[in-house]
């Protein structure tokens, strides 16, 4: 099996190119997928799940220049809970954090993208109220994140697939008209 060691390798990289894959951010911060992400972005989310989201978005993001697109983002955030104790009091919660996004093209208003993304997180619910507290105020913080990264994930392969979004973001010389 050890001889065989070296040879997989040399010839993994022959078998992967020849299967179609391609980096999702090719040519790195030249590409057009990156070049359009650095066009988006990101208008006000209400609330405090909506600033977390928002800030994140941002970060990942990072738009450098003119907007050529807006991303609208309404979040819905709930807690339930699960487990009851003999008290009555919970002991089990559920937080769950969905994103409903649209990307909208701001020269002419176009819907690009339209989907929606969710993540939830289970927490204890402990005697501490403060402990709750900030156990449910983590879990949001983590749940933003996943969500912010759900989002620019679809966008990326959005900018991808579609090739009038990342031509219009790379530089080079303009089309022809047809004759």
């Amino acid at each position: 099996m050890r001889r065989f060691g070296p040879l997989a390798l040399l010839v993994l990289p022959i078998i992967l190119a020849g299967c179609g894959l391609h980096p999702l951010y090719g040519g790195g911060g030249a590409g057009g997928v990156v070049g359009t992400l650095r066009q988006v972005e990101v208008a006000t989310i209400e609330g405090k799940a909506g600033w977390l989201v928002g800030n994140a978005l941002r970060d990942r993001l990072a738009a450098d220049g003119p907007a050529r697109y807006r991303l609208d983002v309404r979040l819905d955030d709930s807690i339930t809970g699960l487990g009851v104790r003999r008290d009555d009091s919970v002991s089990r919660e559920r937080r769950t954090l969905r994103a409903r996004y649209q990307l909208v093209q701001l020269a002419d208003g176009q819907v690009l993208l339209d989907a929606s993304a969710g993540s939830d997180a289970g927490i204890d619910a402990v005697q501490s109220e403060y402990a709750t507290i900030a156990a449910e105020n983590t879990a949001l913080e983590r749940l933003s994140g996943i969500i912010a990264d759900k989002i620019v994930s679809r966008i990326a392969l959005y900018a991808q697939r579609t090739p009038a979004t990342t031509s219009a973001t790379v530089p080079g010389p303009a089309p022809t008209p047809a004759p």
